[in-house]
């Protein structure tokens, strides 16, 4: 169990990802938190022959990679506490962000303009479900972090919720 303030952001190996997880470094380091990366991994019908094991290292490693290219390596003071979940990943992410304290990070799915912050499905089900505020952010913000500039804080490209709908849970 990690103690005290965390930013739980989500992973899937998108550029909207890797925005996402630029910009929950920013507000991990601003409230002195943890982050905790989270990919979530499914079998699929396709699937049905390979080892569960193999599924998660698979899961475990574009985890780590998407966390090195956020960061060019290592990330230097900041404490990070990774999680591979078995699950859907809405459902994940909103079980592993359960405190109202949490700040949850998620990518848009690459849609673009404000009203495309939340057609991905994961983004939506987090914003209808989490009981902790939860920040949107496009993949423009990975473009521009690439460029070496800081992330977009335009409320135009970015939704802030406060929810309290119910949560998911894992078993």
């Amino acid at each position: 169990m990690i103690e005290g303030a965390r930013v739980v952001v989500g992973v899937d190996g998108s550029l909207s990802s890797l925005a996402a997880v630029r910009r929950a470094a920013v507000e991990a380091r601003r409230r002195d938190a943890v982050l905790v990366p989270v990919i979530a991994w499914m079998a699929c019908d396709g699937d049905s022959l390979r080892p569960l094991s193999e599924l998660e290292f698979a899961a475990r490693v574009r985890l780590d990679s998407v966390v090195e290219l956020a960061f060019d390596g290592v990330p230097r003071g900041l404490r990070i506490h990774p999680r591979v979940v078995r699950s859907e990943a809405g459902r994940a992410l909103v079980a592993m962000a359960d405190r109202p304290s949490d700040l949850l990070v998620v990518g848009s799915g690459g849609h673009g303009g404000p009203q495309g912050l939340l057609h991905g499905s994961v983004a939506r089900y987090c914003w209808a479900r989490a009981d902790c505020e939860v920040l949107v952010v496009p993949a423009t913000g990975a473009l521009e972090s690439l460029a070496g500039e800081e992330a977009p804080t335009s409320p135009a490209l970015e939704a802030v919720a406060h929810c309290h709908a119910g949560i998911g849970y894992l078993n």
